[in-house]
């Protein structure tokens, strides 16, 4: 079965769309990425064009499929992961959104989450959900766009008309996962990871939750049915009459960050990864019990498989880690990412210079919305240098506060990270990350273990690979990295750190811009 046959998976992430064929070994053999735009309508908004996302998936996939000289019925199943929360309703009938997706880094419904805060209605979100309350999350984001998105445009609809036809089951709301899924199939559905992060879905009972659902005025009717993340039953077939010329299985979905834990293979208590994207996010397995967090984690749906008990997992969510790295390049400080490496290692130090890249708040574990970016310490002699390697650090300072009240919640001493992602490249950040830390960090030698976890999905659904050691054989490492000489007076700068952190907070205050 496996012979000349392949699993192909959608990588449909914040900046951009991948599609990526992989073997029986997990060796990619075949991968097409194209760009979106990001849309800024006002300070704090971010927004995605829905149909452009759909164009871009249609064009990845084909051209991936052309440039390996593969045929799309070499396919034996497709997997889907996504970045999470991004939120968007669409037209039932013609399938057009009724207005952008609203991304996750968006910040409109900050004063929504604070009035539930004033109604002291966290702990209740928080015990159904394992969701800190935050506009990071879909269900403000729904809600907003049913009292507020002008769908004239995009769908051809009357704007009094959303919220009449969402509650007549004439809209459909969603994930990005969905949106590609029902494009692909037709068919109106998320996977357990995906719902999870709506903030509208009850981890425990794991079903939409009726009493949130009233909170958020989101009407039943717009939601999508909620499946395995890997589903032998599938969650549709492509039309061969469609863009591919074949039917192939819908299996497997999985939001991006459960995605890399998935391809990583944490598929055991303790295990657990950190993906450094747009964001950097670390998960840990903590089995079948959701661990709630004291310590201002999240808890959060790992993976389902058909037939199988839920996985859970503890997530830290930080939101600027990669796209501090973009802002080096848009304020001209470096012409590319792969500048950082050599830029860092030309100082000895930031010589007391601290970025906190609080741009669209902080996330784990402080969460407060109205942080914003703060650079600190800088004298007439900083340098670019010194801001380049500042930046590199706040990814690591980071990934400390939440590696230490993970440690905290689990009771798990954490000796091994597995890391994943575009940043993992840096040589110097993983061993930053190593010293910072104090871990063992250790890369994979296949770094999109996000497109691998949803391959691995699907292909474990239709019987591409039998079980969970075939895919723990594929793992491989390729650079380990442990805590070394030059992590000298790491406690010290991670207390300035801290004290960095807190000058970032409450920043972006009514009146104050």
């Amino acid at each position: 079965m496996t012979e000349n046959t392949y699993i192909g998976a959608v990588d449909q992430g914040t900046t951009g769309t991948r599609f990526m064929v992989f073997d029986h070994s997990g060796k990619v053999v075949a991968s097409a990425y194209q760009k979106h735009e990001q849309i800024y309508p006002e300070p704090g908004w971010v927004e995605h064009a829905p149909a452009e996302i759909w164009e871009n998936t249609q064009a990845v996939m084909l051209t991936a499929l052309e440039e390996a000289g593969l045929d799309a019925e070499q396919l034996e199943a497709i997997g889907i992961t996504n970045q999470r929360e991004t939120t968007l309703i669409w037209d039932k009938a013609s399938g057009r959104a009724i207005a952008n997706a609203i991304v996750w880094q968006d910040r409109r419904t900050t004063d929504r989450v604070e009035t539930l805060q004033d109604e002291g209605k966290e702990e209740w979100v928080r015990e159904k959900t394992g969701l800190e309350p935050d506009a990071y999350f879909s269900a403000t984001k729904a809600e907003w766009l049913l009292d507020n998105a002008d769908p004239i445009k995009l769908a051809r609809m009357r704007p009094d008309d959303v919220r009449e036809r969402a509650e007549q089951g004439e809209l459909m709301f969603g994930t990005i996962d969905s949106w590609v899924t029902y494009k692909l199939t037709g068919a109106h559905v998320t996977d357990v990871t995906n719902a999870s992060r709506t903030m509208l879905f009850n981890i425990h009972d794991m079903d939409w939750d009726d009493e949130l659902l009233e909170e958020f005025n989101v009407p039943a009717e717009l939601l999508p049915e909620v499946r395995p993340s890997s589903d032998e039953d599938l969650y549709g077939t492509t039309d061969p009459d469609g863009f591919l010329g074949a039917e192939i299985p819908v299996a497997g979905a999985l939001g991006d960050q459960q995605a890399a834990l998935f391809g990583q293979t944490c598929f055991d208590a303790g295990d657990a990864k950190n993906t450094y994207g747009t964001g950097s996010f670390m998960l840990m397995n903590t089995g079948d019990e959701a661990v709630m967090s004291e310590h201002g984690l999240l808890t959060t749906v790992g993976f389902q498989r058909s037939g199988e008990p839920v996985q859970y997992a503890l997530e830290g969510s930080i939101f600027i880690t990669g796209a501090a790295i973009e802002w080096l390049e848009d304020v001209s400080l470096i012409d590319d990412a792969a500048e950082t490496e050599e830029l860092a290692r030309s100082v000895d130090s930031t010589d007391g210079v601290y970025f906190v890249p609080a741009f669209t708040g902080l996330g784990a574990p402080h969460w407060d919305q109205r942080a914003r970016g703060t650079i600190l310490g800088m004298t007439r002699g900083t340098r670019r240098e010194h801001v380049v390697r500042a930046t590199l650090e706040s990814i690591a300072f980071q990934t400390r506060d939440v590696a230490e009240a993970m440690e905290e919640d689990s009771g798990i001493d954490l000796s091994t990270l597995r890391v994943d992602g575009g940043a993992v490249k840096n040589n110097f950040l993983c061993q930053l990350q190593s010293n910072i830390v104090g871990t063992d960090i250790v890369r994979p030698m296949v770094d999109e273990t996000t497109a691998l976890g949803a391959a691995y999905a699907a292909g474990l659904a239709v019987g591409y690979w039998s079980n969970l050691d075939e895919l723990r054989d594929n793992w491989q490492i390729d650079r380990e990295f442990s805590p070394d000489d030059s992590a000298e007076n790491v406690d010290g700068r991670y207390g300035r750190w801290k004290e960095a952190v807190d000058r970032s907070r409450d920043w972006a205050r009514e009146g104050s811009d």
